[in-house]
């Protein structure tokens, strides 16, 4: 099984770079775990920021370029993180997007996460996030990761789920949609049975 992660950070090292390996690697443990492998390929758009915005404006993209959007549209599932501007996704991130072909996503099981200063940025997953994908026609997995500058070394409290619970559950999730797939392929187009899936998924 082939897993992508998709991270719009822009420093080195980078906090989106930290929750896209750490949300990988929950859900390469979880295939394991259960008897399975992935492999996982990390795409940092920071060195493509130029390929990106010629393709724009061009319609061609380079080699790098276009190795990228074939590693994403021929992924078995994606990781897709960015850091929040003007609580959003980053212009970066939604460029890159911008140059997948619409049906290319199509079913595809997505999950979603974001990094920023403040909680408050949170509903960036499903207020701008969720609806790119849902656009895109992939299948974004219940549980998104949001990592604001406290969560980083922080455990779980009385009410809340700490950021290490939360990227165990969404790598779960991940894990169960793809060996699923993997045991028992679905069309490319039955996008209601994979969101069936998805809706039976019970974690505690």
């Amino acid at each position: 099984m082939k897993l992508v992660a998709v991270t719009a950070g822009l420093s080195t090292p980078s906090s989106t770079r930290l929750l896209a390996d750490r949300l990988t690697e929950a859900v390469r443990d979880e295939v394991a775990a259960q008897g399975h492998k992935t492999e996982v390929d990390v795409i940092e758009l920071r060195p493509l920021s130029g390929a990106i915005a010629n393709n724009l404006v061009t319609g061609f993209p380079p080699p790098p370029l276009a190795a990228a959007i074939g590693a994403v549209t021929n992924a078995h599932g994606l990781v897709t993180v960015t850091p929040v501007f003007s609580a959003s996704y980053s212009g970066l991130f939604k460029s890159f997007f911008d140059l997948i072909d619409p049906v290319a996503l199509a079913s595809k099981p997505v999950l979603i996460g974001a990094t920023g200063g403040t909680p408050r940025h949170s509903l960036v997953l499903d207020h701008a996030m969720r609806p790119l994908f849902s656009y895109l026609k992939a299948v974004v997995l219940p549980t998104g990761v949001y990592a604001a500058s406290e969560d980083w070394g922080s455990g779980s409290g009385a009410h809340t789920e700490g950021l290490s619970a939360r990227v165990r559950r969404a790598g779960r999730e991940m894990a169960s949609v793809l060996i699923t797939r993997a045991t028992d392929p679905l069309p490319n187009d039955d996008a209601t049975l994979v969101g069936k899936q998805l809706s039976d998924l019970r974690f505690d």
